[in-house]
């Protein structure tokens, strides 16, 4: 039986008050009351700094083979990474708009524009299937730890790993990153789609000789779909979005690469000068590992708030409630339909909340309209294109200086703030094709224009 089944919907609203505003579909600011200091939260998490090493290590040596085959990545030596941008008219335009002075710097970190796949889940995604690779060589001894790994540019290695398949179940995002990626080395590659995932990403795929399946049903069926098609073929690997530790930490290596664009921009982060980082959440894999590998790294000088649509706030409901996983936002009578398709998920990891539950400082909602004006306001502004779902982590400095007073507070910030590092995490838009950002940006001119 369900855990929401045996609590009644009325007494988890008296009991988390704030339930009654996410039921309603209202912009709302979660501020966690679980959250630890660092020493004393990190006890109990699953992973270590150890392991994100390790994922960093693994990237290293598949980086040749990268450049080789994504020739775009050879600028980076086949490392696949975004650049981190100073936005002060964007800045301004918030300042304005929302009457709501930013103290600290204003960054964008353009995951829109990482490349092969477009979007924050070339970290995850990417690296997901290069492990899986990786272990599949080793164990049949055509590749060793030492080997330049360009090797697996070749007939040999994608005939041999043509004898294996991969499948996910995805909204979009990370179906591209895992389609192209596995395609590449030679895999017979399925991505199940959510019935909200865009057209010109099936389409992609297709063309890359990727198994698309569509289905008229949310993400939770795409990927159940996903699972039963691995657990049926022994051949077959599932990439595993709600749980997966591999996804988890592909993400966390963003971090330490992020400290060492922070330290170019001679911008430092401790005590007296505190980073704060937003970031879009669906299932929650990609903002988790991020906002984890950060916290490894930062402790308790950076504060990461996950950002969700209105319709779709399943981490912030699975935070607040303590159920993660055990319910969804459907089962509160909140639909999951939103514009923001990469974070249409109704129901979180319960992987990822409980590992983030004393790392996390809050979570907010952003409304669908929202998006919009922000994804034009930083047209007009900075000339940067994202897809509607990037722009949730924009509004994060607003809503933490209106709303967030207590927080502030609590931590001893608020005297440091005009020290402070504000980063949105901007999470895909630069493969959305030109036709349809127009029609973003049209729908976000026409939303302002009320």
């Amino acid at each position: 039986m369900k855990e929401i089944e045996c609590r009644n919907l009325q007494t988890l609203k008296d009991h988390y008050p704030l339930l009654n505003k996410l039921i309603s579909m209202e912009e709302i600011l979660w501020l966690n009351p679980n959250v630890k200091k660092y020493k004393t939260g990190i006890g109990n998490s699953p992973l270590t700094q150890d392991n994100v090493e390790d994922a960093e290590e693994r990237l290293k040596r598949f980086a040749p083979y990268i450049a080789r085959v994504f020739p775009e990545t050879k600028k980076l030596n086949g490392i696949i990474e975004s650049p981190l941008v100073k936005i002060p008219s964007m800045k301004q335009s918030l300042e304005q708009n929302y009457q709501q002075p930013i103290l600290g710097e204003l960054l964008l970190k353009c995951d829109s524009h990482l490349p092969i796949s477009g979007s924050i889940k070339a970290r995850g995604g990417i690296y997901e299937v290069l492990k899986h690779a990786e272990e599949l060589a080793l164990q049949h001894q055509l590749l060793t730890i030492q080997d330049d790994y360009s090797i697996l540019d070749s007939d040999r290695f994608r005939t041999f790993f043509s004898q294996y398949s991969i499948a996910v179940g995805s909204t979009g995002n990370l179906g591209l990153s895992i389609g192209i990626m596995s395609a590449k080395l030679g895999f017979n590659v399925t991505v199940h789609m959510s019935a909200d995932a865009k057209q010109w990403k099936k389409d992609l795929l297709r063309g890359k000789n990727v198994h698309v399946i569509e289905y008229e049903a949310d993400y939770s069926k795409a990927v159940e779909e996903g699972r039963i098609q691995a657990d049926g073929d022994p051949t077959c690997y599932f990439v595993d979005d709600e749980n997966s530790h591999d996804l988890f930490l592909g993400y966390a290596v963003a971090a330490s690469r992020l400290k060492k664009q922070l330290e170019e921009l001679e911008i430092t982060i401790d005590e007296n000068h505190p980073l704060f980082v937003y970031l879009p959440c669906g299932v929650g894999g990609g903002p988790g590992g991020i906002a984890f590998g950060l916290k490894l790294l930062y402790q308790d000088h950076v504060h990461c708030f996950f950002a969700e649509p209105t319709h779709s706030p399943c981490m912030l409901l699975g935070l607040m409630t303590g159920l993660h996983d055990k319910i969804s936002v459907q089962e509160i009578g909140i639909d999951n339909e939103t514009d923001a398709d990469g974070l249409a998920v109704g129901r979180a990891s319960g992987f990822v909340g409980k590992t983030m539950e004393p790392f996390i400082s809050g979570n907010y909602t952003i409304s669908d309209e929202q998006l919009y004006k922000l994804l034009k306001e930083l047209v007009d502004t900075e000339g940067i294109h994202l897809e509607p779902s990037a722009l949730a982590g924009m509004i994060g400095p607003i809503k933490l200086y209106k709303e967030g007073a207590d927080y502030l507070l609590k931590h001893n910030l608020t005297e440091k703030m005009s020290k402070g590092t504000h980063i949105v995490w901007g999470t895909g838009g630069n493969m959305v094709p030109k036709e349809m950002m127009k029609q973003y940006y049209q729908k976000g001119l026409n939303v302002t224009r009320g």
